[in-house]
């Protein structure tokens, strides 16, 4: 999934260095500055009471994909099967997860979003280069929640006076990377049933 740079370039091109493919999408999208005193694992959201289920919730899944792979040699019909009501059971946890906490109107925003990082819309004065953001995205249709500390890499501003701030994640996990990556994807083949 990664661009490579063309090496037959001049000495003097500079290519982009874009590391992952990048969509322009509409997504929730949670930012809060940390301080430089606050820890890079710091909960700015205020969800700790979820971590356990959550923990429980990844743990019963890695189960049911384990006896899923042995079930599929056997009887791929009830493999197939069990796969779509677990899907199903995930889709539901998730709905009612964002119903209990729905975002804002003005939290939907226009971003361009990449396992790498995410570019987004912003005052000129609410964010410089260096700083330190929680961010929660909430990825449209599925409604998952991918986490990450980003670095404010950029920030251009624009002739209406709003700025576009581009960051790049220094700390994700690997879980919140892949649903990223799944989105991504997703997107695209999306994108691409529309042409």
């Amino acid at each position: 999934m990664h661009i490579q740079d063309t090496p037959s370039e001049p000495a003097d091109y500079v290519p982009e260095r874009r590391e992952f493919y990048r969509i322009a999408d509409r997504i929730g999208l949670e930012v809060h500055k940390l301080s430089p005193s606050d820890s890079l694992n710091e909960n700015v959201f205020n969800d700790d009471h979820l971590n356990n289920l959550e923990a429980e919730l990844r743990r019963l899944d890695l189960d049911i994909k384990s006896q899923l792979a042995i079930l599929a040699d056997q009887d791929r019909l009830l493999t197939g099967l069990i796969k779509s009501l677990n899907s199903k059971l995930d889709i539901l946890a998730r709905i009612m997860a964002f119903q209990q906490n729905p975002l804002q109107p003005e939290d939907w925003q226009e971003v361009t979003l990449s396992e790498g990082g995410l570019a987004f819309c912003a005052s000129p004065q609410a964010w410089q280069t260096g700083d330190r953001l929680s961010v929660r995205m909430t990825l449209p249709p599925e409604l998952s929640q991918p986490r990450a500390v980003a670095e404010v890499l950029d920030i251009q501003v624009d002739e209406t006076g709003r700025a576009r701030v581009h960051t790049g994640f220094i700390q994700i996990q690997e879980s919140d990377r892949q649903q990223i990556a799944r989105h991504v994807m997703r997107y695209q083949i999306r994108q691409r049933q529309k042409e």
